[in-house]
C-alpha cells in the first residue's frame, strides 16, 4: 500500500498507542481522549472491528459501562474508505484487525489525522498479537496501561484465558480472562507453550 507524504499546508497527524492486558482500562483511556477532542471541537470519527459485539454491536464500551459511537469495519482499509478529512480518528481493538491497520494508520497520519489506537499487545499465551507489535513500531507516543494481578494484587501485564479453546481470537470477558501479573500468569501456564 503506498503512503501519501502529506503537503506543507495540511496539518501534522501522529499517531498513538494504548496497550495493555485485558481488564487495565485501554478502552477506558481511548474514550477519555476521544471525548475531551470533542470537547475542544475536534472532528472525531471512531472505529471497531465488526467481529467484536461484545457489549454493542456499534459503540465502543469499556468495562465500566462508559461508551460513545463507533462505525464497525470488517477490514482496516474501510477506515480510509470512511475517512473523511477527520482530525481525530480512534481505533479500538487493533489486535483483531489484519496487519494492513499499520499501514492504514500511518495514512491517517501522513493525511493530518491524530490517530488513537488501542489493543492487547499479547495475546492469552503471552505472544505478540496482530498488527499490535508493528503499530507500537509506528506510534509516536504509547502509553502501556496495566490491570492488577487477580491472584496477588501486583501490577498485571498478561491475560489469562481460563478455558482450554487454543484459538488465538477467542471473544470473552471475566468468565473467559483474568488478569495476571507476569509471575501468576506463568506459574499457570503449561511450560510447553511458552514462547
Amino acid at each position: 500500500m503506498f503512503i501519501e507524504p502529506h503537503t506543507s499546508d495540511q496539518r501534522k497527524g501522529w499517531i498513538e498507542v494504548i496497550c495493555g492486558s485485558m481488564f487495565s482500562g485501554k478502552t477506558e483511556e481511548l474514550i477519555r481522549r476521544l471525548k475531551r477532542a470533542q470537547i475542544a471541537n475536534k472532528t472525531v470519527q471512531i472505529f471497531k472491528p465488526q467481529v467484536d459485539t461484545r457489549y454493542h454491536e456499534s459503540d465502543i464500551v469499556s468495562h465500566d459501562e462508559n461508551k460513545i459511537e463507533s462505525t464497525p469495519v470488517s477490514h482496516s482499509e474501510n477506515i480510509l474508505l470512511l475517512y473523511n478529512d477527520i482530525e481525530v480518528v480512534g481505533v479500538d481493538e487493533s489486535q483483531f484487525f489484519d496487519q494492513d491497520l499499520t499501514v492504514v494508520c500511518e495514512q491517517l497520519a501522513m493525511k493530518g489525522a491524530r490517530v488513537i489506537a488501542t489493543g492487547l499487545d499479547m495475546d492469552f499465551r503471552g505472544r505478540p498479537f496482530g498488527p499490535v507489535p508493528n503499530l507500537l513500531a509506528q506510534a509516536d507516543y504509547i502509553t502501556k496501561v496495566n490491570a492488577i494481578c487477580v491472584q496477588c494484587g501486583s501490577i498485571a501485564t498478561h491475560s489469562l484465558r481460563k478455558t482450554q479453546n487454543e484459538s488465538q481470537v477467542l471473544l470473552g470477558e471475566k468468565e473467559l480472562y483474568e488478569p495476571r501479573c507476569r509471575d501468576c500468569f506463568y506459574g499457570d501456564v503449561k511450560q510447553d507453550t511458552l514462547f
